[in-house]
Protein backbone atom coordinates (compact mmCIF):
# COMPACT_ATOMS: atom_id res chain seq x y z
CA UNK A 1 0.00 0.00 0.00
CA UNK A 2 0.94 3.59 -0.11
CA UNK A 3 0.26 5.48 2.65
CA UNK A 4 1.70 8.66 1.71
CA UNK A 5 2.99 9.64 -2.38
CA UNK A 6 6.58 11.43 -2.12
CA UNK A 7 7.06 13.99 -4.76
CA UNK A 8 10.68 15.12 -6.03
CA UNK A 9 11.63 18.16 -4.87
CA UNK A 10 8.62 18.84 -2.91
CA UNK A 11 9.52 19.06 0.67
CA UNK A 12 6.20 17.31 2.17
CA UNK A 13 4.29 14.28 1.37
CA UNK A 14 0.91 14.00 0.84
CA UNK A 15 -1.72 11.47 2.21
CA UNK A 16 -3.25 9.33 -0.26
CA UNK A 17 -6.30 9.08 2.42
CA UNK A 18 -7.01 13.13 1.93
CA UNK A 19 -6.09 12.94 -1.85
CA UNK A 20 -8.92 10.74 -1.94
CA UNK A 21 -11.33 12.78 0.20
CA UNK A 22 -10.57 15.37 -1.83
CA UNK A 23 -11.32 13.72 -5.41
CA UNK A 24 -14.51 12.15 -3.49
CA UNK A 25 -15.49 15.80 -2.70
CA UNK A 26 -14.95 16.85 -6.45
CA UNK A 27 -16.82 14.14 -7.90
CA UNK A 28 -19.97 14.74 -5.34
CA UNK A 29 -19.96 18.25 -6.16
CA UNK A 30 -20.12 17.30 -10.19
CA UNK A 31 -23.26 14.65 -9.30
CA UNK A 32 -24.76 16.94 -6.56
CA UNK A 33 -24.87 20.13 -9.25
CA UNK A 34 -25.80 18.01 -12.01
CA UNK A 35 -28.92 16.60 -9.96
CA UNK A 36 -29.61 20.13 -8.70
CA UNK A 37 -30.28 21.32 -12.26
CA UNK A 38 -32.09 18.75 -13.60
CA UNK A 39 -34.45 19.16 -10.81
CA UNK A 40 -34.92 22.91 -11.31
CA UNK A 41 -33.53 23.81 -7.96
CA UNK A 42 -30.27 25.69 -8.89
CA UNK A 43 -28.31 26.62 -12.03
CA UNK A 44 -25.23 24.75 -12.25
CA UNK A 45 -23.28 27.77 -12.05
CA UNK A 46 -24.56 28.94 -8.84
CA UNK A 47 -22.51 28.34 -5.81
CA UNK A 48 -25.33 25.99 -3.94
CA UNK A 49 -23.57 22.92 -5.11
CA UNK A 50 -20.39 23.87 -3.21
CA UNK A 51 -22.11 24.56 -0.49
CA UNK A 52 -23.86 21.81 0.11
CA UNK A 53 -20.55 19.84 -0.25
CA UNK A 54 -17.61 21.72 1.38
CA UNK A 55 -19.50 22.65 4.38
CA UNK A 56 -20.34 19.29 5.18
CA UNK A 57 -17.21 17.88 4.53
CA UNK A 58 -15.67 20.15 6.62
CA UNK A 59 -18.15 19.61 9.77
CA UNK A 60 -17.39 15.89 9.16
CA UNK A 61 -14.12 15.98 9.37
CA UNK A 62 -14.45 17.65 12.95
CA UNK A 63 -17.28 15.48 14.04
CA UNK A 64 -14.95 12.68 13.32
CA UNK A 65 -12.10 13.83 15.22
CA UNK A 66 -14.26 14.63 17.51
CA UNK A 67 -16.06 11.47 18.42
CA UNK A 68 -12.43 9.67 17.95
CA UNK A 69 -11.19 11.68 20.81
CA UNK A 70 -14.07 11.21 23.04
CA UNK A 71 -13.98 7.52 22.72
CA UNK A 72 -10.72 7.26 24.72
CA UNK A 73 -10.75 10.73 26.89
CA UNK A 74 -8.24 8.98 29.37
CA UNK A 75 -5.54 8.96 26.01
CA UNK A 76 -6.61 12.35 24.92
CA UNK A 77 -6.23 14.54 27.90
CA UNK A 78 -2.68 12.46 28.40
CA UNK A 79 -1.77 14.54 25.20
CA UNK A 80 -4.66 16.95 23.95
CA UNK A 81 -2.26 18.60 21.27
CA UNK A 82 -0.68 16.08 19.62
CA UNK A 83 -3.75 13.59 19.57
CA UNK A 84 -6.10 16.88 18.23
CA UNK A 85 -3.74 17.61 15.41
CA UNK A 86 -2.49 13.93 14.96
CA UNK A 87 -3.62 13.46 10.86
CA UNK A 88 -4.75 10.40 12.41
CA UNK A 89 -7.88 9.29 14.35
CA UNK A 90 -11.24 9.76 12.67
CA UNK A 91 -14.38 8.04 13.35
CA UNK A 92 -17.02 7.15 10.87
CA UNK A 93 -20.01 7.76 12.83
CA UNK A 94 -18.73 11.02 13.96
CA UNK A 95 -18.29 11.99 10.97
CA UNK A 96 -21.92 10.79 9.71
CA UNK A 97 -23.47 12.61 12.53
CA UNK A 98 -21.80 15.84 11.66
CA UNK A 99 -21.91 16.24 8.13
CA UNK A 100 -25.71 15.33 8.01
CA UNK A 101 -26.67 17.44 10.66
CA UNK A 102 -24.78 20.69 8.81
CA UNK A 103 -26.05 19.13 4.96
CA UNK A 104 -29.90 19.81 6.54
CA UNK A 105 -28.76 22.92 7.74
CA UNK A 106 -27.24 24.06 4.58
CA UNK A 107 -30.13 22.86 2.43
CA UNK A 108 -32.60 24.70 4.97
CA UNK A 109 -31.46 28.01 4.08
CA UNK A 110 -31.28 26.76 0.63
CA UNK A 111 -35.18 26.19 0.90
CA UNK A 112 -35.47 29.30 2.87
CA UNK A 113 -33.77 31.62 0.05
CA UNK A 114 -35.79 29.89 -2.71
CA UNK A 115 -39.34 30.38 -0.60
CA UNK A 116 -38.57 34.00 -0.79
CA UNK A 117 -37.69 33.76 -4.28
CA UNK A 118 -41.07 32.62 -4.74
CA UNK A 119 -39.79 29.05 -5.63
CA UNK A 120 -40.55 26.67 -2.57
CA UNK A 121 -38.52 23.65 -2.87
CA UNK A 122 -39.12 20.55 -0.26
CA UNK A 123 -36.45 19.90 1.85
CA UNK A 124 -36.90 16.47 0.86
CA UNK A 125 -36.16 16.40 -2.64
CA UNK A 126 -32.75 18.38 -1.29
CA UNK A 127 -31.76 15.46 0.44
CA UNK A 128 -32.78 13.47 -2.57
CA UNK A 129 -30.53 15.40 -4.98
CA UNK A 130 -27.66 14.65 -2.45
CA UNK A 131 -28.08 10.71 -1.93
CA UNK A 132 -26.68 9.90 -5.36
CA UNK A 133 -23.39 12.21 -4.47
CA UNK A 134 -23.31 10.72 -0.91
CA UNK A 135 -23.14 7.38 -2.57
CA UNK A 136 -20.56 7.71 -4.85
CA UNK A 137 -18.41 10.17 -2.39
CA UNK A 138 -18.19 7.56 -0.07
CA UNK A 139 -17.05 4.85 -2.23
CA UNK A 140 -14.56 7.10 -3.60
CA UNK A 141 -13.16 7.87 0.16
CA UNK A 142 -12.67 4.29 0.48
CA UNK A 143 -10.17 3.71 -1.78
CA UNK A 144 -8.22 6.43 0.09
CA UNK A 145 -8.69 3.58 2.97
CA UNK A 146 -7.08 1.04 0.78
CA UNK A 147 -4.97 2.96 -0.48
CA UNK A 148 -3.85 3.89 3.01
CA UNK A 149 -4.38 0.06 4.73
CA UNK A 150 -5.19 2.11 8.07
CA UNK A 151 -7.00 -0.78 9.57
CA UNK A 152 -10.53 -0.92 7.53
CA UNK A 153 -9.44 -3.99 5.78
CA UNK A 154 -11.50 -7.24 6.66
CA UNK A 155 -10.93 -10.72 8.75
CA UNK A 156 -8.22 -12.94 6.74
CA UNK A 157 -9.46 -14.79 4.00
CA UNK A 158 -8.24 -17.47 1.60
CA UNK A 159 -10.02 -16.02 -1.52
CA UNK A 160 -7.92 -15.16 -4.02
CA UNK A 161 -8.27 -11.44 -3.92
CA UNK A 162 -7.19 -11.23 -0.87
CA UNK A 163 -4.80 -8.69 0.01
CA UNK A 164 -2.10 -8.04 3.08
CA UNK A 165 -1.28 -4.62 3.61
CA UNK A 166 2.70 -4.26 5.07
CA UNK A 167 3.44 -0.85 4.66
CA UNK A 168 -0.45 0.22 5.99
CA UNK A 169 -0.81 2.38 8.70
CA UNK A 170 -2.43 -0.44 10.33
CA UNK A 171 -0.05 -3.08 8.73
CA UNK A 172 -0.87 -6.80 8.42
CA UNK A 173 0.88 -9.72 6.27
CA UNK A 174 -2.03 -11.71 6.34
CA UNK A 175 -3.85 -11.78 3.39
CA UNK A 176 -7.69 -10.18 4.39
CA UNK A 177 -10.64 -9.06 2.87
CA UNK A 178 -10.57 -5.76 0.74
CA UNK A 179 -13.20 -4.40 1.77
CA UNK A 180 -12.99 -0.91 0.78
CA UNK A 181 -12.73 -2.02 -2.57
CA UNK A 182 -16.02 -4.07 -1.75
CA UNK A 183 -17.48 -1.13 -0.84
CA UNK A 184 -16.33 1.07 -3.62
CA UNK A 185 -18.27 -1.10 -6.29
CA UNK A 186 -21.34 -1.55 -4.24
CA UNK A 187 -21.36 2.21 -3.74
CA UNK A 188 -20.68 2.97 -7.05
CA UNK A 189 -23.53 0.73 -7.73
CA UNK A 190 -26.44 2.37 -5.11
CA UNK A 191 -24.79 6.29 -6.44
CA UNK A 192 -26.14 4.69 -10.22
CA UNK A 193 -29.09 3.19 -9.11
CA UNK A 194 -30.42 6.54 -7.26
CA UNK A 195 -29.69 8.60 -10.00
CA UNK A 196 -32.25 6.47 -12.07
CA UNK A 197 -34.50 6.37 -9.68
CA UNK A 198 -34.72 10.36 -9.59
CA UNK A 199 -35.84 10.49 -13.03
CA UNK A 200 -36.45 6.99 -14.18
CA UNK A 201 -40.71 7.21 -14.00
CA UNK A 202 -42.21 7.31 -17.09
CA UNK A 203 -43.78 10.34 -16.58
CA UNK A 204 -40.61 12.00 -16.09
CA UNK A 205 -40.40 14.98 -18.70
CA UNK A 206 -36.36 15.61 -19.63
CA UNK A 207 -35.60 19.06 -19.01
CA UNK A 208 -31.89 20.95 -18.79
CA UNK A 209 -32.20 22.48 -15.25
CA UNK A 210 -31.61 25.67 -16.50
CA UNK A 211 -32.06 29.06 -15.76
CA UNK A 212 -33.45 30.79 -18.57
CA UNK A 213 -31.69 34.38 -19.59
CA UNK A 214 -35.11 36.04 -18.29
CA UNK A 215 -34.44 34.58 -14.66
CA UNK A 216 -37.32 32.18 -14.40
CA UNK A 217 -37.31 28.65 -13.79
CA UNK A 218 -37.68 25.44 -15.54
CA UNK A 219 -41.09 24.62 -15.70
CA UNK A 220 -40.98 21.34 -12.43
CA UNK A 221 -40.51 17.61 -13.96
CA UNK A 222 -42.86 15.06 -11.98
CA UNK A 223 -39.95 13.43 -10.33
CA UNK A 224 -40.33 10.51 -7.43
CA UNK A 225 -42.05 11.35 -4.70
CA UNK A 226 -39.71 13.89 -2.52
CA UNK A 227 -38.15 11.86 -0.15
CA UNK A 228 -38.50 8.60 -1.80
CA UNK A 229 -34.65 8.54 -3.53
CA UNK A 230 -33.47 10.14 0.13
CA UNK A 231 -35.30 7.37 1.72
CA UNK A 232 -34.03 4.65 -0.99
CA UNK A 233 -30.43 5.98 0.16
CA UNK A 234 -30.71 5.10 3.65
CA UNK A 235 -32.13 1.70 2.93
CA UNK A 236 -29.55 0.94 0.49
CA UNK A 237 -26.35 2.03 1.83
CA UNK A 238 -27.07 1.15 5.23
CA UNK A 239 -27.72 -2.44 4.38
CA UNK A 240 -24.90 -2.63 2.23
CA UNK A 241 -22.76 -1.24 6.06
CA UNK A 242 -24.41 -3.73 7.83
CA UNK A 243 -23.41 -6.67 6.11
CA UNK A 244 -19.70 -5.70 5.47
CA UNK A 245 -19.29 -4.79 9.23
CA UNK A 246 -19.62 -8.88 9.33
CA UNK A 247 -15.91 -8.99 8.22
CA UNK A 248 -14.80 -6.04 9.05
CA UNK A 249 -12.08 -5.76 12.45
CA UNK A 250 -14.07 -3.50 14.04
CA UNK A 251 -14.62 -4.00 17.80
CA UNK A 252 -18.53 -5.36 18.70
CA UNK A 253 -20.29 -3.16 21.10
CA UNK A 254 -24.35 -3.12 20.71
CA UNK A 255 -25.78 -6.37 21.28
CA UNK A 256 -22.75 -8.10 19.02
CA UNK A 257 -22.80 -5.46 16.49
CA UNK A 258 -20.11 -2.46 15.62
CA UNK A 259 -20.99 1.51 16.19
CA UNK A 260 -21.38 1.38 12.20
CA UNK A 261 -22.94 -1.66 12.25
CA UNK A 262 -25.85 -0.49 14.98
CA UNK A 263 -25.65 3.07 13.00
CA UNK A 264 -26.25 1.10 9.59
CA UNK A 265 -29.62 -0.73 11.12
CA UNK A 266 -30.79 2.30 12.64
CA UNK A 267 -30.31 4.19 8.88
CA UNK A 268 -32.04 1.05 7.12
CA UNK A 269 -34.89 1.52 9.71
CA UNK A 270 -35.10 5.07 9.34
CA UNK A 271 -35.38 4.97 5.51
CA UNK A 272 -38.21 2.33 5.82
CA UNK A 273 -40.07 4.89 7.34
CA UNK A 274 -39.77 7.74 5.42
CA UNK A 275 -40.97 5.42 2.18
CA UNK A 276 -43.73 4.50 4.08
CA UNK A 277 -44.58 8.01 5.31
CA UNK A 278 -43.92 9.98 1.98
CA UNK A 279 -46.41 6.46 0.65
CA UNK A 280 -48.91 7.72 2.72
CA UNK A 281 -48.60 11.11 2.24
CA UNK A 282 -48.64 10.86 -1.74
CA UNK A 283 -51.94 8.84 -1.10
CA UNK A 284 -53.30 11.32 1.20
CA UNK A 285 -52.88 14.20 -1.18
Amino acid sequence: MIPFLRIPFWPWTIPTFGLMVACAMLAAYFLLRADLARRGIADKNSGEAEALISFPCLAGFVGAKLYHLLESPAEFFADPLHLLFSPYGFAWFGGLIAGFVTFAFVAWRITRHNAAAGHPISLLTIFDAGSPAAALGYGIGRIGCLLSGDGDYGIPTSLPWGMSFPNGLVPTVERVHPTPIYEFIVACGIAWWLWRLGASDHSVQAHTGSVSPSGARPTTASFRRPGEVFAAYLVLTGAARFLVEFIRINPRSFFGMSNAQTAAAASVIVGIILLRWTSRRNAVT
